[in-house]
Formats: structure tokens, sequence, C-alpha cells
């Protein structure tokens, strides 16, 4: 899983103890890695996040999955658990 967001982004900052749960939750089941678009704008024009927050779940090397913007903490899991 990867999380597109920036320190200025308030749904950002919101989804952050919620991405920090998840990681801890899904612990040796799922990796999780942040990108800064601000920081690292080639890598978020190569998975064409245009808004954020971003998160794009990775099976096998290949994105699977995305959705943009806050979820709830159950949302999210839901969306994770599909690809455990």
């Amino acid at each position: 899983l990867i999380d597109f967001h920036a320190h200025w982004c308030m749904p950002c900052v919101m989804m952050s103890p919620i991405v920090e749960e998840i990681s801890k939750k899904f612990k040796g089941k799922l990796k999780v890695g942040k990108v800064n678009v601000d920081e690292a704008h080639e890598i978020a024009q190569k998975y064409n996040v245009h808004s954020i927050p971003t998160f794009i779940i990775f099976k096998d090397g290949k994105a699977v999955d995305h959705f943009v913007g806050a979820v709830s903490k159950e949302k999210f899991e839901e969306k994770i658990k599909k690809y455990l």
C-alpha cells in the first residue's frame, strides 16, 4: 500500500493515524509506504495521482486498486482485505 500525501493536506493529516493503525494491524501481511507528492512529484505523476490523499494497493508489483480521499477505517480495511 502506498499513501500519496502532503503535509499541508488536511484529509491526508486526518488519514495518517488510520494508515498507521492499518500498518500495525496487518504487520507481516501488508507493507505500507508513504510518498510525499511535494518531494516526489515524478512518482506521483507516474501513477497518475491528481488528488490527495491517494492510496494505491500493489500486489506482486502491480497496482491492483486505488482510492482517493478520506475514508473510514472500516472502508479502508475492507479495501485492504480483498488483496491479502
